[in-house]
């Protein structure tokens, strides 16, 4: 088709048109709001290199719960911050750890909201990695059982999917053993299959107090100059019993996000991390981009690529736009 027979711009002249053509739709049931529990009343710390996210106590994520429920966010991914740690990330998996005690409150004020858990042990190891150390290595199989008894640790605390994020070899079959073996089956889970060493979690490592001590996390963390290793990461996880299959970050890694879309028939997450969102939240401050815009096109451009739901930051704002 050629000029002047087609004139593509017929169908863009006003919005009704555009509208009727419009390939890709975002909707509120895309989204899921991440949030960050933290002990105490009352407390709302504000996240410095997060404008607008916040450290929350019990009493707090359920008001934010309630007010996402009631915009029409389906779920939320919870994230823990425990008072103190050790090597063996015994918060991760205490019967009243703050995830636990978090889930819990929420489920029981806000019941039909999704509350999906992350399940990783950096935020509670003294050391910062996702995984239990032996000297300067990383033990992969001695961190499966931990993973595990956190999993299960949350689902009898009431939540309704749980989320490992580690990337250690093996934890899904692990995970979804021990969740089988103490009758809960029915809980899906939501594989962080193919996440990316990014320097795009500094917030996110600022909020969560989740940074390494020493070395970084590239032996476990994906490199990013890779993709046919994403294909084989989420079948992998595919194979182990993954409910559902995550890409992380999503922006710089769109294309994974396609190209997985088109290899694995299983609903596909992207997580719109931490980096991102700072990035746009600084551009809106010094007066250089229209904020509201540039979130909107960001979160369609990730859903464009293949994404069935997407984690972000955006959430509640993205939710009263699309209202």
């Amino acid at each position: 088709m050629l000029f002047p027979e087609y004139r593509p711009r017929r169908l863009r002249q006003n919005e009704s048109f555009r509208r009727m053509i419009r390939e890709t739709n975002l909707s509120v049931n895309d989204l899921i709001l991440p949030l960050f529990a933290i002990n105490g009343k009352n407390v709302k710390n504000p996240i410095k290199s997060m404008p607008g996210q916040y450290q929350l106590s019990v009493d707090n994520l359920i008001k934010e719960s309630a007010h996402a429920y009631k915009l029409g966010i389906p779920a939320i991914m919870l994230f823990g911050i425990p008072d103190s740690k050790n090597p063996l990330a015994t918060g991760a998996y205490a019967n009243k750890g703050i995830v636990q005690r978090a889930v819990k409150a929420i489920k029981d004020r806000v019941p039909e909201l999704l509350v999906i858990t992350d399940v990783c042990l950096c935020q509670y190891t003294d050391h910062g990695h996702c995984g239990v150390v032996d000297g300067n290595i990383i033990d992969n199989d001695a961190t499966l059982d931990l993973l595990a008894r956190t999993a299960v640790s949350h689902a009898k605390a009431g939540a309704d999917m749980v989320a490992p994020s580690d990337m250690m070899d093996g934890r899904v079959t692990e995970i979804r053993g021990a969740l089988d073996e103490n009758s809960f089956s029915n809980i899906p889970i939501m594989a962080y299959s193919a996440k990316y060493c990014s320097a795009y979690y500094g917030p996110f490592r600022n909020a969560a107090d989740s940074a390494p001590k020493f070395g970084d996390r590239r032996t476990y963390q994906m490199d990013p100059a890779n993709a046919l290793e994403a294909v084989r990461e989420v079948t992998m996880d595919v194979e182990e019993g993954a409910d559902i299959i995550m890409i992380k970050p999503a922006l710089p890694y769109l294309d994974i996000i396609c190209r997985i879309r088109d290899e694995i028939d299983l609903p596909l997450a992207a997580y719109n991390v931490s980096g991102e969102y700072s990035m746009i939240k600084a551009g809106e401050k010094m007066g250089w981009i229209d904020g509201k815009k540039v979130m909107m096109e960001t979160l369609i451009s990730i859903k464009r690529a293949g994404a069935d739901m997407i984690l972000t930051y955006f959430a509640i704002e993205a939710a009263k736009e699309l209202a």
